[in-house]
């Protein structure tokens, strides 16, 4: 378990010895609010927990806040070819990670100052439905691929989209910080603009 952290803080991905992580892997999930079973019928046949189509996406930027490119399910690697999202999750049915954006540090296109990680719901469903929406750092550079930082959002409203966090270059390496800023937005080029808000924090 990683560096659980809280909205605003971030974590440096430097190393121990000095290096910087290369090999990222950022998990985004979530989980159905499950809705109350009402009389018998309900009790039967309704209730539960229903399915929740969110797509996960990153959007790169400049250091001036300009919008260069885009990964999501449509768009699955990034131009530089250093980002690569693993797919669409239709339902978020499951434990663990609903979807993964796998991301080379050291080959980011130098331009690239910030990538944003963004979560919108194309069907309009809302974070009211939603619980336990996180996102988590993998370092695939190590042995055993440990977890090294954690964000769980604790909120919930009436939005259909989420700034979840960034990965900002720092120095020579790269620090990972928690947003968790609602939003409302069907597709990542919806969140291109609020997103650029988050940009200086």
């Amino acid at each position: 378990m990683g560096l659980s952290l809280q909205k605003g803080q971030g974590l440096s991905l430097t190393k121990k010895d000095g290096s910087s992580m290369a090999q990222v892997r950022l998990g985004l999930g979530w989980d159905a609010v499950e809705q109350p079973r009402k009389g018998f019928l309900g009790g039967l046949f309704g209730g539960g927990a229903t399915e929740i189509d969110l797509d996960a996406s990153a959007i790169l930027y400049n250091a001036g806040g300009q919008a260069l490119d885009t990964v999501f399910f449509n768009q699955l690697t990034s131009k530089d070819g250093s980002i690569r999202h693993t797919g669409d999750n239709l339902t978020g049915a499951g434990d663990g990670d609903d979807e993964t954006i796998m991301v080379n540090l050291p080959s980011v296109n130098g331009a690239v100052q910030h990538i944003v990680f963004v979560i919108t719901s194309y069907s309009q469903q809302t974070f009211n439905q939603i619980k336990n929406a996180f996102c988590r750092v993998i370092d695939d550079s190590a042995g055993g691929s440990p977890e090294v930082a954690r964000y769980t959002l604790t909120d919930q409203g009436p939005y259909t989209a989420m700034i979840m966090a960034k990965l900002s270059r720092e120095g020579a390496g790269w620090k990972f910080t928690a947003i968790g800023r609602p939003a409302n937005g069907r597709t990542v080029g919806d969140l291109v603009a609020p997103a650029t808000a988050v940009l200086a924090q």
